[in-house]
């Protein structure tokens, strides 16, 4: 059975900022939109109200919680007439995968990769978002860091200061798409 979402490779790209909640996705998504001339759409938008009363609670979602949530992502980047930047969590394989394969378009994803101790640190100190610092733990117990087999990923460590780890995914991406 053909995928009528099968990605047209004459698309510009859908970049994905990913990573656990709290590595910097917005911040790093905001800088590579303005580096990028890409719209930046927060995945966090996308959730149900369900998905974010249950996060706001304190619940981890469930993959069954997660599955609406990627294809309305999906179907923005689809949707977007341009390239544009998408932050996301993406945690597993399976969710890239699904993002993958129903966005219509090539997908990068630059996977913000730092320590649950340094992310911690900073969900201390971050204010009005819905997601409590107490669900930390279950991101990284849901998180499969991409492989090396994967395809489209740009990892940047994010110890650096925001500006550097912006021009090291810049630099990623640029990589990436020759």
């Amino acid at each position: 059975m053909s995928n009528p979402a099968a990605p047209t490779d004459n698309l510009p790209p859908a970049i994905v900022v990913m990573g656990v909640s709290g590595s910097g996705k917005t911040s790093i998504g905001e800088g590579l939109a303005a580096g990028l001339g890409m719209p930046l759409l927060e995945g966090d938008q996308f959730h149900p109200k369900a998905n974010i009363d249950k996060m706001s609670s304190g619940t981890p979602l469930t993959d069954d919680d997660r599955w609406p949530w990627l294809d309305a992502i999906a179907g923005a980047m689809r949707d977007a007439t341009n390239g544009v930047i998408v932050t996301c969590s993406a945690l597993r394989r399976t969710y890239r995968d699904r993002l993958r394969e129903r966005a219509g378009r090539p997908v990068l994803f630059v996977f913000l990769d730092g320590s649950r101790e340094t992310i911690a640190a900073r969900l201390k100190d971050r204010r009005g978002h819905f997601m409590p610092p107490s669900l930390l733990a279950s991101q990284f117990t849901t998180l499969e860091p991409p492989g090396a087999d994967e395809p489209g990923i740009v990892r940047v460590s994010i110890n650096p200061p925001v500006d550097a780890v912006i021009a090291s995914a810049l630099d990623g991406i640029a990589g990436a798409r020759r």
